[in-house]
């Protein structure tokens, strides 16, 4: 094998999943219709209620609209990480993760590009959602659309390893429904994506550690930074250490010697 199998391996995975995702267009509808209904809905009830929040990386008062965007930018990432987990345990359910599988690159890899493959999907999502937020006047630094892609990158690898380790525990499809429910609110609601953690603090010591721990809120704080031209050394440290510790998870998961797929009888 040479790095030319390798990379039409790769970009076959890839090519695969934007074709899954171009044809499927409820999904992508489904995925800009839930963030924005947070921020053009509830945004305003929380804003009459709440007035303004601080923004980190200017730590001046801002619209409320403006503060929970890269939220909700996290949010079509988590989604979508748990989407493409959920494509796994169905390809594994219909016998073509078995076939990909037994190919003669490595598995590490084939679950790498799978994972490319939904975070270049989630990206694609992400700025189709920044754009509409912009002609509803809640914009970003030029700039900041630019050095927000590496966050992205970051952020959307380590989401959708968490949700590629979810699905190597998980056997039949049915059972994915409730443990993405079980994974996402918790994530997102104790998460720095709707109030930040000064916010937090001032009610309850216990939520603003939870949040404060909490990957998703580093991935957040992240893209918030990035999209307004600051950089988060310890939003990224965390991010990439999480992202690292569930790939190696999820790797030994989908490991049939080894791993979860071993109990499961290779399926």
């Amino acid at each position: 094998m040479n790095l030319i199998h390798y990379w039409r391996a790769m970009w076959g995975i890839i090519g695969r999943e934007l074709w899954r995702f171009v044809r499927q267009k409820e999904r992508f509808v489904s995925a800009l219709v839930r963030p924005l209904v947070w921020l053009f809905i509830f945004a305003a009830g929380f804003r009459a209620t709440l007035g303004v929040a601080i923004s980190p990386p200017y730590e001046t008062y801002i619209l409320y609209e403006v503060y929970i965007t890269p939220g909700l930018v996290g949010m079509i990432q988590l989604f979508n990480g748990m989407q493409s987990s959920l494509s796994m345990v169905y390809d594994r359910e219909m016998g073509s993760m078995r076939i990909l599988m037994v190919c003669p690159l490595p598995r590490w890899f084939l679950l790498m590009s799978k994972l490319i493959a939904g975070v270049s999907v989630s990206i694609l999502q992400v700025y189709v959602f920044l754009t509409i937020a912009w002609f509803y006047d809640i914009q970003a630094p030029w700039k900041g659309y630019l050095w927000v892609l590496p966050a992205l990158i970051l952020s959307g690898l380590m989401l959708g390893a968490l949700g590629l380790l979810l699905s190597s525990f998980i056997k039949q499809l049915e059972n994915f429904a409730g443990v993405m429910n079980f994974v996402i609110f918790p994530l997102f609601f104790m998460s720095t994506a709707l109030y930040p953690l000064w916010k937090m603090k001032e009610s309850s010591e216990f939520l603003h550690n939870l949040a404060f721990y909490n990957p998703f809120s580093q991935a957040v704080e992240l893209i918030r930074f990035a999209l307004y031209g600051e950089f988060n050394q310890y939003a990224f440290l965390c991010t990439l250490v999480a992202f690292i510790f569930f790939m190696i998870i999820a790797i030994w998961g989908y490991n049939p010697s080894k791993g979860m797929m071993m109990k499961k009888g290779g399926k």
